[in-house]
């Protein structure tokens, strides 16, 4: 089985595998193959919510083994279609997967669309560096940390996102957040399994999906 999810960015690809890779290697030798993959350049968010869709369907009619996963940030609300919450988010995922589907080949979307599967990062990946307290305040060299946000960590809103507030801690700290270098070094400390567990509305229902694919 293949397992192919998109993710916007290069800090998401990154900082997902490194907090996953046990499980990583666990479905690997399972015979379970997952690989995140980054939307292109430029406004990340809106290539992920339009082409996506249209390319799980190319996967899915050419591959019998596929199952594609669209995980996008839940941060900024209302691009490409109104969304401000979750199910608002799946339901535009869906319908269009849904149009792109019926355009090639009606006839089989009834028999496969459990194969794409939609998760998001609520409100974005910091989200789950402000659950690895432990692995921030080692980055930051801060002990203790100034807990400043919202817990759940997930419960943070569309006004002040998880970003905001890690970017602002770094600030504190008289350093600068590169989300590609601080989040997969950050979440490479902690145990996915715990932050699954601080992160129960929206990340851990995504660990439990790959956990339970055989």
């Amino acid at each position: 089985m293949k397992v192919i999810v998109y993710v916007e960015g290069p800090s998401d690809k990154a900082a997902l595998s490194a907090l996953l890779s046990p499980l990583l290697e666990l479905k690997r030798q399972e015979g379970v193959a997952i690989e995140f993959f980054e939307t292109p350049a430029g406004d990340r968010k809106a290539s992920l919510l339009t082409k996506v869709p249209k390319k799980a369907v190319n996967i899915i009619l050419n591959d019998p083994h596929a199952i594609v996963v669209a995980m996008p940030d839940l941060y900024p609300k209302n691009k490409v279609f109104p969304h401000e919450n979750f199910d608002e988010l799946a339901r535009g995922l869906i319908g269009s997967f849904g149009d792109a589907f019926r355009a090639k080949r009606p006839e089989y979307l009834a028999t496969q669309a459990e194969r794409f599967k939609v998760f998001c990062l609520k409100h974005d990946l910091e989200a789950l560096l402000l659950a690895c307290k432990s692995g921030l305040t080692s980055r930051l060299g801060a002990s203790p940390l100034d807990t400043m946000w919202k817990t759940p960590v997930e419960d943070q809103n569309h006004d002040r996102p998880p970003r905001r507030i890690v970017e602002e801690l770094f600030a504190r700290h008289h350093k600068r957040y590169r989300d590609t270098v601080d989040a997969p070094l950050i979440l490479s400390m902690c145990s996915y399994r715990d932050i699954a567990d601080l992160c129960p509305q929206c990340f851990k229902p995504f660990v439990e999906f790959l956990a339970g694919l055989a």
